[in-house]
């Protein structure tokens, strides 16, 4: 929603007429997140004997509250990251370490690093988007910036640790970026569309599960890299990524579920 709210949405909103379908209410409260005029204007439309009572309780708690700004940009951290997080993206990097020195004591099989490249940030992706591991879940998957908005920013910081890492120990592996960056977004996406179904969590695993059945394991019995893996397979994975971020984006309604979901 880009255009201000219009006098008829907004008096629906505030209940003054018929309620709205569930889609309407979280586009309408994103935009009274960041809309200033329009929540002034909501407070014209409110329903007067409720208007009175948040500005008495408004009133009464001024002045006995701290500063909130500090809490404000706490809150919009929190939508990006959590602290949980942490421990998690740790035992992502000591499983490239750990790939990297297998691959140099045995140097004939194909290469751990690939192998694994592609479904290492999961890990993170599953504790960045499970409530499991986040003590403030409930309230971000409740404020109007939840649901796939959360799971997207969430994602993309999960990626945006690990990609660093995973190409310097592809670069110490002697392993193209090219071979591995697209199999790792796509199972990324996949992993996101799943979730729409399953909740992140399960799907992470469901995913590295078949990663590891159809990839890993047959690569490591066989001593060849899989074809899937092959540069030629680019494209593809280009496509695939494309058709399973669209997906997922036109399921965005059901992570407002999430909290249950997970």
């Amino acid at each position: 929603m880009t255009a201000h709210i219009d006098d008829d949405l907004l008096a629906r909103y505030a209940g003054i007429s018929e309620s709205l379908p569930d889609a309407a209410v979280w586009d309408v409260e994103m935009h009274l997140d960041t809309c200033s005029g329009c929540r002034g204007r909501l407070g014209a439309v409110v329903h007067p004997g409720t208007a009175a009572m948040v500005a008495q309780v408004g009133g009464e708690l001024t002045g006995s509250l701290p500063a909130v700004v500090p809490y404000r940009r706490l809150g919009a951290l929190r939508r990006w990251s959590t602290w949980s997080l942490v421990p998690r993206l740790m035992v992502s990097v000591g499983a490239l370490l750990a790939a990297l020195l297998l691959q140099v004591v045995n140097p004939h099989y194909p290469s751990p690093v690939l192998l694994i490249a592609p479904v290492v940030p999961l890990f993170g992706v599953a504790a960045a988007c499970s409530r499991r591991d986040d003590p403030a879940w409930e309230l971000v998957v409740a404020s109007p910036q939840g649901g796939v908005l959360m799971v997207l920013r969430r994602t993309v910081t999960v990626l945006a640790a690990l990609l660093p890492v995973l190409a310097l120990v592809g670069w110490a592996s002697g392993t193209s970026v090219a071979l591995w960056l697209l199999p790792c977004l796509t199972v990324t996406s996949a992993t996101i569309a799943l979730g729409s179904l399953l909740g992140v969590r399960r799907a992470a695993g469901v995913v590295a599960a078949a990663w590891i059945a159809v990839v890993t394991a047959p690569a490591m019995l066989t001593h060849q890299v899989p074809g899937v893996l092959a540069a030629d397979k680019a494209p593809l994975w280009a496509i695939t990524g494309l058709l399973l971020t669209a997906l997922a984006w036109a399921r965005a309604d059901t992570f407002q579920r999430l909290a249950s979901g997970n």
